[in-house]
């Protein structure tokens, strides 16, 4: 669903409406945690993503009832309740097979990075301080009605992104903080940033030292495929922070022009694909960032295909194209001819390259029409069967994949009859 304007005078919206308000298992968790002065309300990204008209992934509810207490509520009607983070306040409730995390009402006594000693309270402004942005403290009912302690819904309407109180004393209490100011402009914000916001992230960006790999790669993968992504890592560039999460310098045109292409041709984009485009030079940097953000193998294998010296300069001729198709199959070719369009610099219309991209729907690529068994009759075993096979398949590729299979035979049999001093 497509992102919308949001009304910035009078009384916010009602969301009486959401699809995900109507739906049993929500109900059920509603009824659950209600009456007996318990007081239950939705928070966060499934109220702001429906207020944006965006997709509702999860939601996260927010309640009066102590932990104990919602388990009890919970388990009574026939609820599962696990306590996820009962330290924290937090139980995952599952109706119908749907999980949704419930948090008591707290304040953060004392943080540590990802880790907080908590005081729970029944104080609905109070428990929407201790967040991030004003645009994740906004709460609604079971009847949809919205409640909003702290102005967040006039800064989602102006696409402001904006720390709850004070910035640096938000971010100290967890750095992480930083990359989700940048990544929640990148998704939800519009016009300049925050000026206190960016002073702040700024100000601390050594701090992103004291993260683990894991939680910077989660967070940059969602600037990466952000709607503004280009405008984020641009500014995480400008100030001094990209190279800071990189560890090296990065392609900003190549990444501007991959990121141009995608959103042109109305692509989904592809994380790994971007971090390529934005973060590889050579091979080795494959490994490198890999390591560095422990990403599996499958998406090493993604960041390899940026490498210059990998990168089919032929492209977008279509012999070269049917070459790499054949070679490296049609979800690896996609990815090469994006990054090697991005990496020619050519115009995300461009006839030849958009040619290019779609040739698996129009070619598939043949068989090779040889196996080891046909060149039994040679004397060939190990080693050097494996090389006339190589030697034999290249030519084939080269010809357009047009060479019989019978002259391929011949051509096996006279290699293997020279002396090796005449094949040199």
């Amino acid at each position: 669903m497509a992102e919308q304007d949001l009304p910035r005078v009078g009384a916010p919206p009602s969301l009486k409406d959401a699809t995900w308000l109507k739906r049993p298992e929500t109900a059920r968790v509603f009824a659950a945690l209600s009456g007996e002065g318990i007081e239950t309300r939705a928070v966060g990204g499934a109220v702001r993503n429906t207020l944006l008209g965006l997709e509702v992934a999860e939601v996260d509810l927010a309640t009066t009832a102590l932990p104990d207490k919602v388990m009890a509520l919970a388990r009574k009607v026939g609820l599962k309740a696990i306590p996820t983070g009962i330290e924290h306040g937090t139980v995952t409730v599952v109706a119908d097979g749907v999980p949704f995390e419930v948090t008591t009402l707290r304040r953060d006594v004392e943080t540590f990075g990802r880790h907080a000693t908590v005081a729970f309270t029944e104080d609905w402004a109070e428990d929407a301080r201790r967040r991030d942005f004003t645009l994740n403290a906004l709460y609604a009912g079971s009847d949809g009605t919205l409640f909003d302690p702290l102005g967040g819904y006039d800064d989602l309407a102006s696409g402001r992104v904006r720390f709850i109180g004070d910035p640096g004393a938000r971010i100290e209490e967890d750095y992480l903080r930083i990359l989700r100011f940048f990544r929640f402009n990148a998704h939800y914000g519009r016009g300049p940033l925050d000026e206190t916001g960016l002073a702040a992230c700024v100000r601390l960006r050594d701090g992103l030292g004291q993260l683990s790999a894991e939680r910077i790669a989660a967070e940059l993968k969602r600037v990466l495929i952000a709607p503004r992504a280009i405008e984020a890592i641009e500014a995480l560039f400008v100030y001094g922070l990209l190279t800071l999460v990189l560890g090296g310098v990065p392609r900003l045109a190549r990444f501007t022009r991959l990121t141009a292409i995608e959103t042109a041709l109305a692509a989904v984009p592809n994380a790994p694909l971007r971090l390529a485009a934005l973060a590889v030079f050579v091979a080795e940097d494959a490994p490198r960032l890999a390591a560095r953000f422990r990403l599996s193998n499958a998406e090493q294998a993604v960041l390899a295909l940026g490498a210059d010296d990998l990168l089919d300069t032929a492209l977008p001729n279509e012999a070269a194209a049917k070459r790499l198709l054949y070679r490296g199959g049609p979800s690896a070719y996609v990815s090469q001819v994006l990054l090697a369009w991005a990496t020619d610099g050519a115009a995300a219309d461009d006839a030849d390259w958009q040619a290019a991209l779609t040739l698996p729907e129009r070619w598939q690529a043949p068989a090779f029409p040889l196996r080891g068994t046909d060149l039994a009759g040679l004397g060939l075993e190990g080693p050097a069967l494996g090389e006339m096979l190589r030697r034999l398949e290249q030519h084939w590729v080269d010809s357009g994949f047009d060479t019989p299979r019978e002259t391929l035979l011949a051509m096996a049999g006279e290699i293997s009859r020279r002396s090796p001093t005449q094949d040199r």
